[in-house]
C-alpha cells in the first residue's frame, strides 16, 4: 500500500494518498515511510510545523538511507519557504518610508529557568543555533541585539513578544528628539525645584519644575581616558590609552515636557544656588557629589534608579555606526570621541521612551 501512496503522491492526488494514508496509520503507524508520508502530507497541506517535525523525528530514529535523504530534503524546502515567507515579510514592514528608519531593537532580562524555555523559540525566529541563542538572552539588564531598518525590527520584535521573550525597539530619531538640558545647579527645591541650566544651544537660562514630574533617574559612570607611556614585554617604551578615572553622570526625566535634565560630577557648581552639603568649598567633588545624590534621593525617594548602564554599553559599543549618528550631549574634555559618551545617552533615551 506505500507504493500506492507514493504513486498518489507522484500524481499530486493529495485526497487519495489522505485516504491510503489513514488506514495505514492505524495498521502499522511506526513505519518510517507511514510517517515520512504523513510529514509530506503536512507539508503540501500547509501544515509546516507538522510536517518539520515529523521529518527532525525520522532524522533522529530512522537508519533508512532513503528516508533520512527524503527527510533532509523536506526539511530544506520548508527553510526554503520559510526564508522567502521572511523576506516577503520584511520587504512589506519596510515600504512605509517611516519604516525604513534606523533604530535599535533591545531584549530584556530573563530568569535562567525562563531562558531555558524562551532560547528554542528565540532560536527559530532569529535563526540561530539553541546554544547560541541562550549566550545571547540576557539575564540581567538589556542587550542592545539588533540595528537595521525599524520595520524589520517590528518584525521580529513582535515575534519574540509573541513567543514571550522580552524586547522593545525604537527610532533612533526617537531618541534624538529628547531635549537635554545640562543642569549647573538647583537654584530651588522644596516641593517645586529650579534648575541653572544650558540648553542645546548652549544658552543659559532655569526651568522650574514639580519633583512629581520626574520619572526616572539613570546614573552611569563614564570611563575618562588618558595615554600613558608605559612598558612593554621586550621592555621598550610604547604610548598606550588606558581609563585614568570615571565621570559620574546622573539624568532626570521630565517626560511630560520631553526634557532630561543632566547632572555631572565635574560640571556641577555646588558653590552656588541651593546648600547641598556645608563647608562644600573643603570638600572633594566625589563626596559633594555623593552628598548631592542623597539630597536628590530625599526628594524622589520612591522614583526608580536606572544603574545598568555598563553592561548594556558592553552590548553596542561595536556598532559605531549607529553611535556615530547620536548626538550625546555629554560636554566632557576629550582628546579623541569615544562611543562611550554615545552610548549613555542611547541608554538613557531608550529608558526615557520605554516608560514614557
Amino acid at each position: 500500500m506505500i507504493e500506492q501512496v507514493a504513486s498518489a503522491f507522484e500524481r499530486q492526488d493529495y485526497h487519495r494518498a489522505a485516504k491510503l494514508l489513514q488506514q495505514l496509520l492505524k495498521e502499522s503507524p511506526e513505519n518510517p515511510w507511514v510517517q515520512f508520508y504523513l510529514g509530506r502530507l503536512h507539508e503540501v497541506t500547509q501544515k509546516h510545523q507538522n510536517a518539520e517535525k515529523i521529518y527532525r523525528q525520522l532524522l533522529r530514529n530512522t537508519t533508512n538511507t532513503k528516508i533520512v535523504t527524503q527527510a533532509r530534503q523536506g526539511l530544506q524546502r520548508l527553510q526554503e519557504l520559510a526564508q522567502e515567507e521572511r523576506q516577503r515579510a520584511i520587504a512589506k514592514a519596510t515600504a512605509q518610508p517611516s519604516n525604513s528608519e534606523l533604530g535599535l531593537l533591545v531584549l530584556e532580562p530573563l530568569t535562567n529557568e525562563l531562558k531555558t524555555i524562551a532560547a528554542p523559540k528565540f532560536a527559530q525566529i532569529m535563526q540561530l543555533d539553541p546554544y547560541t541563542a541562550r549566550l545571547v538572552l540576557p539575564s540581567r539588564g538589556w542587550r542592545g541585539y539588533r540595528t537595521g531598518q525599524v520595520g524589520e525590527l517590528e518584525f521580529y520584535g513582535t515575534q519574540l513578544q509573541q513567543a514571550g521573550i522580552p524586547c522593545f525597539w525604537t527610532t533612533i530619531a526617537a531618541i534624538q528628539k529628547i531635549q537635554v538640558f545640562q543642569v549647573k545647579y538647583f537654584s530651588e527645591s522644596d516641593t517645586e525645584a529650579t534648575v541653572i541650566c544650558s540648553n542645546q544651544e548652549n544658552q543659559l537660562g532655569s526651568l522650574s519644575f514639580q519633583w512629581s514630574e520626574v520619572s526616572a533617574r539613570v546614573v552611569g559612570l563614564l570611563p575618562i581616558f588618558e595615554e600613558v607611556v608605559d612598558v612593554n614585554a621586550r621592555r621598550q617604551l610604547e604610548r598606550k590609552t588606558q581609563t585614568q578615572d570615571y565621570a559620574q553622570f546622573c539624568d532626570l526625566h521630565l517626560p511630560e515636557r520631553n526634557c532630561i535634565l543632566r547632572l555631572y560630577d565635574h560640571g556641577y557648581e555646588f558653590q552656588q544656588g541651593v546648600e547641598i552639603t556645608p563647608q562644600v568649598s573643603q570638600n572633594t567633588i566625589r563626596i559633594n557629589w555623593n552628598s548631592l545624590l542623597k539630597w536628590i534621593e530625599q526628594h524622589l525617594s520612591k522614583t526608580k534608579i536606572w544603574s545598568d548602564f555598563t553592561p548594556f554599553a558592553e552590548t553596542v559599543l561595536d556598532q559605531t555606526e549607529m553611535l556615530g549618528i547620536i548626538q550625546p550631549h555629554i560636554h566632557l574634555f576629550r582628546r579623541e570621541k569615544t562611543n562611550w559618551d554615545p552610548a549613555f545617552h542611547l541608554y538613557s533615551g531608550l529608558i526615557f521612551l520605554k516608560i514614557k
